[in-house]
């Protein structure tokens, strides 16, 4: 039997979660899922029972996830080595086949069947699927030469997106599953950074909120301390005096841009923080960075 005092600490928690889950009842939350998260099997699990409980309660939640270190695994089985330029991995046709078994296969299904295992009702899809990811090779501006562009291969940025699709999952109860892979009008396949793939999905979608589970708490400053609430202004501000730097740039970057574009706010958060999803939304303290528009 549960001890009185520890019974009443439950019911709290769940009547303080109540205003946010009125807040954010049938709005669309976009979620990016990588990192620790997405490998240490307990956080998988917290996870996916996060997910189904904001579906639960009237949610839309859109999972768009990563796989790097399950395609650098893969590659290494081969014996191919990966390749970088500014962060992004060379992408030739052999290295594609990979990425699009590991995201739009392995990883994609993993992800689906946890959900699923917990109540939900997950469908996996790729930006391919009813070509609703439109993307063109991307082309990377080189730091040696100015007015040099790099070819990194079957890397893709995005042109458009078309939402129907995931609308339409939303409308039948189901939780979408995206692996950020798109196509050309040629029929090419594409490799995209699923950071921006959230960030713009989300601008599409109008979302409420675009959260990007990371490995690290959020943005900091210079003593280490949490910082949120911050608005664009002060992100420009923050990375000009150097507090922001490094590989949370572009993290904040595409954050930005989903609420430039009309998502209401956008999160980085510490995906190695059990339940971090439930933290950030229905709790007034959260677990990372929240970056709202004026």
């Amino acid at each position: 039997m549960i001890p009185l005092h520890t019974a009443a600490e439950k019911a709290h928690i769940l009547s303080e979660a109540l205003p946010y889950i009125q807040r954010f009842y049938d709005k669309t939350i976009v979620i990016k899922y990588g990192g620790n998260a997405m490998t240490e099997r307990h956080l998988m699990e917290a996870f996916a029972k996060d997910v189904v409980l904001l579906k639960l309660v009237g949610m839309n939640p859109v999972v768009v996830h990563g796989g790097g270190p399950q395609i650098a695994n893969l590659l290494k089985k081969i014996g191919k080595q990966s390749d970088f330029i500014q962060g992004m991995r060379v992408t030739d046709e052999e290295t594609l086949d990979v990425v699009e078994m590991v995201l739009g296969g392995l990883v994609n299904q993993d992800i689906v069947t946890l959900i699923n295992k917990h109540g939900g009702k997950a469908v996996g899809l790729t930006g391919k699927d009813g070509n609703f990811i439109h993307a063109k090779k991307m082309l990377v501006a080189s730091q040696e030469e100015l007015g040099k562009f790099l070819d990194i291969g079957q890397v893709g940025e995005i042109t458009s997106i078309d939402p129907k699709i995931i609308q339409l999952l939303d409308s039948g109860d189901f939780i979408p599953v995206v692996a950020p892979l798109g196509t050309d009008a040629e029929g090419n396949a594409y490799n995209i950074n699923a950071d921006v793939a959230a960030g713009k999905l989300a601008g599409v979608l109008k979302a409420e909120k675009v959260i990007f589970l990371t490995n690290t708490p959020g943005v900091l400053d210079k003593a280490g301390n949490l910082l949120t609430g911050l608005t664009p202004r002060q992100v420009d501000e923050r990375i000009a005096d150097g507090t922001i730097s490094g590989g949370m740039i572009p993290k904040v970057g595409y954050a930005v841009d989903a609420v430039n574009s009309g998502v209401k706010t956008a999160h980085i958060i510490d995906g190695r923080v059990e339940h971090a999803l439930l933290l950030e939304i229905l709790t007034p303290e959260g677990v990372g960075t929240l970056i709202k528009r004026v």
